[in-house]
């Protein structure tokens, strides 16, 4: 639960914008889109090994 401290001078407008930055940056969405679907343990670890070989390739190469 969020929860937003306003004081009476704040306008409605401010506090919605204080809102919708703490709600992106609890990454509630986030977790909602990955719980939509679910990935096997095998396909979660193989793309993982996948992303870290790709980056460990630009390593070698001096992009990174």
């Amino acid at each position: 639960m969020l929860i937003i401290d306003t004081r009476d001078s704040d306008s409605i407008d401010k506090a919605l914008r204080k809102y919708k930055k703490k709600f992106e940056k609890s990454g509630v969405l986030k977790e909602l889109r990955k719980r939509k679907q679910f990935d096997k343990p095998s396909v979660v670890n193989r793309e993982r090994r996948k992303k870290a070989a790709y980056t460990d390739k630009l390593r070698r190469e001096g992009k990174i």
